[in-house]
């Protein structure tokens, strides 16, 4: 069963555009804090929030040696995200289905279209 909170948390989370962005950074590979602070006009302090964010709901991880802290993406994080995102897809595919179907029903086509002769 999935559990709303999950995604409610995960939309939460990644509603913030320096979020995405170091999400996006992440599919790349791991880095540091301080690579991932680096395009954004914040403090370290305000960086380590929002990692503190998306460690706390599951998309990242992050390891701390020596003095350095290096952050990594936890893809089944972001899972139950993908399955509420299928399931709204697949509801929507098979309304579209259905109408298609009706449709075809309604206003079937000509088995023979029309030549250029018969116009």
């Amino acid at each position: 069963m999935l559990q709303h909170h999950d995604v409610d948390t995960l939309f939460q989370a990644l509603a913030v555009a320096p979020r995405r962005a170091m999400v996006e950074r992440l599919s790349r590979g791991p880095a540091t804090v301080s690579d991932l602070a680096q395009p954004f006009e914040m403090s370290l302090a305000a960086v380590v929030q929002h990692l503190q964010v998306l460690e706390a709901c599951g998309v990242i991880r992050s390891e701390k040696i020596g003095r350095v802290r290096t952050c990594t993406l936890q893809p089944q994080g972001l899972a139950p995200l993908e399955a509420w995102i299928a399931e709204r897809r697949g509801e929507a595919e098979r309304r579209y289905d259905r109408l298609g179907q009706i449709l075809a029903e309604r206003f079937p086509t000509s088995p023979n279209p029309p030549s250029k002769d018969d116009q």
